[in-house]
């Protein structure tokens, strides 16, 4: 009955389109390039606008915590470094174990030509604490943690968590974001760590079972070459990290639209900028840190 008079309302939309009964077709409207363009960059703009505005809240919130330690949900971050950082260990270890050795067996091709076998321990710690190690972590958290909070965050906003939470009094700023970012804050560096040492077994095992390195001998130039600075760099740019993935996946989760595509869409968004903002404050720091 249904299918019956869905047919016959058609037929009498055709019948008003005129006596062929033919649509119109309008051709696709095309954008100018200059319109996409500027559209494109007033976007940026209001979105690092957004960005610099949510660190400030973020700010304004952890020195509230540094002054009021105990109205902080510990509980909750707790929770979250359970989640960002020992489910993301053995992942984490895998990635920098592997980039470790496709850059000592890339590094040990080259080197052995000209018979500087031992370099290769040179370029494979350096590479892997100065900037595969933090990177790839990164990497890593920005598609796990970065996703989890956006999709966290804007499931609360379509549910209306979050406007119940405001009218209760409660600053989303505080009782949402500090958790997560004090969580990843405290197990980035750590996941850096362990990523730096199994990258380095990595490259170990290439200059060991393909060009007969000893062990010692391997270790101890690693050791001569990667001086404690390079590992506190190292350090400082997962901190880094850790701050905008945290940032960037609340702000996404914060800026949902109302509706079952915006949960996906926030997500989405928050690997992406994440990643984007890793590599731009990898870049900025690697510069400062080469100039000072």
């Amino acid at each position: 009955m249904s299918i019956s008079l869905f047919m016959s309302e058609n037929k009498d939309k055709v019948g008003e389109n005129g006596a062929s009964g033919k649509f119109e077709l309008h051709e696709p409207q095309i954008r100018p390039a200059v319109e996409y363009v500027g559209e494109t960059s007033i976007h940026l703009w209001k979105d690092s606008i957004n960005i610099l505005a949510i660190i400030g809240e973020i700010a304004e919130a952890v020195w509230y915590a540094m002054k009021n330690p105990r109205k902080v949900r510990w509980r909750e971050t707790l929770y979250y470094m359970d989640v960002c950082g020992a489910d993301a260990l053995p992942i984490s270890c895998m990635i920098c174990f592997l980039m470790g050795l496709i850059l000592g067996f890339q590094a040990s091709l080259q080197m052995h030509k000209f018979g500087t076998d031992l370099y290769v321990a040179d370029l494979v710690g350096l590479s892997v604490v100065k900037e595969l190690g933090p990177m790839m972590v990164a990497m890593i958290c920005a598609g796990r943690a970065g996703s989890a909070f956006a999709a966290e965050i804007s499931t609360m906003k379509v549910s209306e968590e979050i406007d119940a939470m405001v009218t209760m009094g409660f600053q989303p700023s505080r009782f949402l974001i500090i958790p997560k970012l004090l969580a990843l804050v405290m197990v980035m560096p750590v996941l850096t760590i362990f990523g730096n040492v199994v990258g380095i077994i990595g490259g170990m095992t290439v200059g060991v079972y393909s060009l007969g390195i000893p062990i010692i001998t391997y270790f101890n130039r690693t050791a001569l070459i990667v001086t404690p600075r390079f590992f506190t760099e190292g350090l400082i740019k997962s901190a880094v990290f850790a701050v905008l993935i945290a940032a960037v996946g609340c702000l996404r989760g914060f800026e949902a639209k109302n509706d079952t595509h915006g949960v996906g869409a926030a997500a989405t968004s928050a690997v992406v900028s994440g990643i984007f903002l890793v590599i731009i404050a990898d870049t900025l720091m690697t510069y400062l840190f080469s100039r000072f």
